[in-house]
């Protein structure tokens, strides 16, 4: 890169890396780096938002993620867990009607008991 390009990817630096050639280059560099690693960190942080909020919507109704993910699968249901945790978020509804089908085709999704409360934790 020359000296015109990399002080335009280095504005906004601090210090010295903003206006001193060497260092400049060497903090775009590192800044590339760090680009091109966190596009792909990016895809990979956000299916596990994905399954966070999938798995916390299964569970209200009694039925933990592997075992919807399972009970999807065996019924053929072809939802990407983006689509499944935007369905569990926004249409309630919706989500509780796929729950009960993943609990119909799958014998292990069984309806969890919550658990009980003790001492003090009655009375809240």
């Amino acid at each position: 890169m020359n000296k015109k390009e990399v002080f335009k990817l280095a504005k906004g630096f601090r210090g010295r890396a903003k206006n001193c050639i060497r260092i400049a280059r060497e903090r775009v560099e590192k800044a590339l780096q760090y680009s091109y690693r966190d596009r792909r960190n990016k895809k990979r942080d956000m299916r596990g938002l994905w399954i966070q909020r999938i798995n916390a919507g299964t569970r209200q109704h009694g039925v933990n993620y592997g075992n919807f993910m399972h009970g999807l699968m065996k019924e053929n249901i072809q939802l990407n867990r983006k689509v499944l945790s935007e369905i569990s978020m926004h249409e309630p509804y919706s989500f509780k009607a796929l729950v009960d089908i993943s609990r119909n085709a799958f014998p292990g999704n069984k309806a969890i008991a919550p658990p009980k409360k003790e001492g003090l934790a009655i009375l809240i």
